[in-house]
């Protein structure tokens, strides 16, 4: 499958409004919701290790930063063997149970830890499990370090306090809606929707952990509701605020709210770029007839990272990729990862408009068992200060552009995604028109496309 035909068409569909580097600034930003700045690895510091507990924690650690989730977890279960009271394994066993989102066992691994680290995971393993209220005082405790700074908390400590009674992610309505993507400039995801029953344009961003509304309208963090295609209504979403005036502007379109993977991961979802297509459900959807899948991990429950591999065989490097459905870019690799591709540094050209920030072709990306050829990825970027934070190695980040040339579905909460290869159509050859004036859908949708997942 071909990505896009010239470098030429990809340096047009970088915004020179925000810029590459604009986008790692977003990217920290989001990394701020998932940890909080206290948080940083814990090693052993202890000499009384038996024999083989280190290494089996040390392989898990390894592992786990890499986004090798099944050895990760196999490695950490070894070391809880043999050391099963140990703070610094209890922490990483907590950690990959929540990477996994399973939630109860890295409640459970956290028994009788109350340190910063320890609150910072179990808060989020309580949110993200519905336990609102246990939630709202695990993290007020964390809160009350001095020194600790996390956004993520502190807006969510309020949803909590004012949530009690609540059922977050609460779906009411037919088994399924389908609304029509209307297009906007570059890749993005948009989707009509109703907030609060107000009709709205969303953008799917799998870059947010939550979903978040724009502070115009309303600058304290609430739980609102959402309608699709006056079908499906999601009732008690907890929604942060953040001025989206920028992404307005990038996209020239009133986006008024950002679908976040904990939303996402509730709805079912499939979205299809090239067929124009957002999809919900109020069921789990089985798995499409010819589909490759994906395992899916969420740092810290909410950052979604999987694994894929960049380079023809018979040697293709492991790569740790950041999805973000917001992003235009394509594929963006940091200085350590276009190391690994062996491109020469000579093949990487310009990018016009974006200072600092280059370009090359990557002959081949494998997601599960889809080759995509012929990726246009960009250098320019570090990930460094992310990947302290989130104390995982990320080699890039992969955007809309790659996404939108699959029909992607998520699955088993979001833990699973399925990726669908699409016909290859022109743009410009496509019939949907442009962004609409906020109606809303008729209230019978059109049926899925044949072959289309559930």
């Amino acid at each position: 499958m071909g990505h896009l035909s010239s470098t030429q068409s990809f340096a047009g569909a970088i915004p020179r409004s925000q810029g590459l580097r604009g986008a790692v600034c977003t990217l920290l930003l989001a990394a701020t919701t998932w940890a909080a700045t206290s948080c940083a690895p814990v090693g052993p510091t202890e000499p009384e290790w038996p024999p083989g507990a280190l290494q089996w924690y040390e392989r898990a650690r390894a592992s786990f930063r890499t986004l090798d989730g099944n050895d990760a977890q196999q490695s950490v279960e070894k070391a809880l063997q043999l050391q099963p009271n140990r703070p610094e394994v209890k922490l990483l066993a907590a950690r990959i149970a929540l990477a996994r989102l399973d939630y109860d066992a890295a409640i459970g691994h956290l028994a009788g830890l109350s340190s910063s680290d320890a609150r910072t995971i179990r808060g989020r393993a309580l949110w993200y499990s519905g336990r609102i209220d246990e939630a709202a005082e695990e993290l007020e405790l964390l809160l009350a370090d001095p020194e600790v700074r996390d956004q993520w908390a502190t807006g969510v400590v309020k949803l909590a306090r004012s949530g009690r009674g609540r059922t977050p992610f609460e779906k009411s309505g037919p088994m399924v809606a389908v609304l029509e993507m209307p297009r906007v400039p570059g890749n993005s995801m948009v989707v009509p929707v109703e907030l609060n029953g107000q009709p709205v344009l969303g953008l799917v961003s799998t870059g947010s952990t939550e979903v978040i509304i724009d502070s115009s309208a309303n600058r304290e963090p609430s739980w609102v509701n959402l309608r699709f295609a006056r079908r499906i209504e999601v009732r008690d979403v907890p929604a942060l605020t953040q001025d989206l005036s920028g992404i307005s502007r990038q996209l020239n379109a009133p986006i008024k709210v950002l679908l976040g993977s904990n939303l996402l991961r509730h709805l079912n979802v499939t979205f299809d770029y090239r067929g124009r297509q957002f999809v919900v459900r109020n069921y789990e959807p089985p798995a499409p007839p010819d589909a490759t899948e994906l395992s899916v991990q969420y740092i810290r429950g909410g950052g979604m990272v999987l694994r894929g591999t960049v380079g023809p065989e018979p040697e293709p490097q492991q790569f740790a990729f950041f999805v973000d459905s917001g992003s235009n870019y394509p594929l963006v690799l940091d200085e350590k990862a276009w190391g690994r591709t062996k491109i020469p540094a000579s093949a990487l050209q310009p990018v016009q408009g974006n200072q600092g920030v280059s370009q090359a072709r990557i002959p081949q990306l494998r997601l599960g068992a889809i080759d995509v050829t012929d990726v246009d990825a960009v250098s320019g970027v570090p990930f460094d200060e992310l990947e302290k934070v989130l104390d995982i190695e990320l080699d890039g980040l992969l955007g809309a552009g790659i996404l939108g040339d699959f029909r992607v579905t998520l699955a088993d909460q979001g833990r699973t995604m399925w990726l669908e290869g699409m016909p290859v159509v022109p743009i410009d050859q496509d019939p949907v028109p442009p962004v609409p004036d906020l109606e809303l859908q008729p209230t019978v949708p059109p049926p899925e496309p044949p072959g289309a997942p559930g």
